[in-house]
């Protein structure tokens, strides 16, 4: 196994891509771009497939690909309308595969080939559920550390996974990684709304063929044939709460995962923020009255687009390096 991965230098403590790819639409685009995972893949050859049962009977999917002497466990969250087998989450797991890392790559409900395992929809607010399915995932790992990296959406979820460690701790948890999240997942659909065509088509269309998929497979509860001619995701969130007769209204339930200042003083393990101050659909403004403290700490990057910090000549990673210059 190829063991002979970059490690970042003190020299290369921000990220300073080439002129080439400093475009903050090409680093979100080359981020799942699936010409980052061509050639032979070490993580997937040795990939399993698990699925985790919770105490209240939801099932959720995920990939493990274990170590014979792993350093670690490594749990990989995707993004909105991801899945495990997203490039970015791919490639962040191949990368700390070959460090010895054993990986498991999580699926979030209704995210990958997983639509059957539950009868309820996805929301952005299930807390609990991933939870107890992380805090499995590390039992089963033994006395190894743990690690939780995610990505976009899957870094929201990461952070309150930090927090409620606080409260009900995971085995073994030693840092959780957040890259790109929304902080308030309000603004964030305005952005993706607002900005450019390409990300509310991209998004929409993702979400819409879940929805049809969620729609066949239990035609006896849904039928989204009305709101699925929404045009944003904006009114698409609208047009889908009463789907989740428990929250009054969609502000109501975006404010369930909205993380502010008071969220961050609360944690009891290194967590940390990697945020590009050119991410399209990110609004930097929520991160500024954020204060760091001695678990808490945010990476801002003038570059890196949305989950990006790619460079070229030769093509890496920096964010995958300086995760583990920080672990190992």
């Amino acid at each position: 196994m190829a063991m002979n991965k970059k490690i970042i230098k003190s020299d290369e403590l921000n990220f300073k891509p080439s002129v080439l790819v400093r475009n903050r639409h090409l680093q979100s685009i080359l981020a799942s771009s699936r010409l980052r995972n061509l050639g032979k893949n070490s993580l997937l050859s040795k990939s399993q497939e698990l699925i985790i049962t919770t105490s209240g009977g939801t099932r959720l999917l995920s990939f493990l690909s274990p170590q014979a002497n792993p350093k670690g466990l490594i749990i990989i969250m995707h993004g909105w309308e991801g899945s495990s087998s997203s490039a970015y989450v791919v490639a962040a797991g191949k990368y700390f595969f070959e460090l010895g890392f054993s990986i498991c790559r999580l699926n979030l409900r209704d995210h990958g080939d997983s639509h059957h395992l539950n009868e309820g929809l996805f929301h952005g607010a299930l807390t609990e559920e991933t939870f107890e399915v992380i805090s499995q995932l590390a039992l089963r790992s033994a006395n190894l550390p743990v690690y939780i990296i995610g990505f976009s959406l899957g870094a929201n979820f990461a952070l309150r996974m930090g927090r409620q460690h606080a409260d009900q701790p995971v085995r073994g948890l030693k840092h959780v990684f957040a890259i790109s999240p929304p902080l308030d997942p309000y603004k964030t659909t305005l952005a993706i709304d607002n900005g450019l065509f390409f990300y509310r088509q991209y998004f929409l269309k993702k979400w819409k063929r879940s929805l049809l998929k969620k729609q066949q497979l239990f035609p006896h509860r849904y039928d989204f044939s009305k709101i699925l001619q929404a045009k944003t995701c904006m009114d698409l969130t609208e047009a889908i709460m009463p789907y989740y007769p428990d929250y009054p209204s969609f502000r109501d339930y975006f404010h369930l995962y909205t993380l502010d200042n008071e969220f961050f003083q609360n944690f009891n393990l290194p967590v940390s923020i990697f945020i590009a101050e050119d991410d399209p659909v990110i609004p930097l403004e929520d991160f500024h009255n954020l204060q760091e403290n001695k678990y808490f700490q945010i990476y801002r990057q003038k570059f890196g687009g949305h989950c990006g910090f790619l460079d070229l000549f030769p093509f890496h990673c920096w964010l995958q390096e300086k995760i583990a210059a920080m672990i190992l």
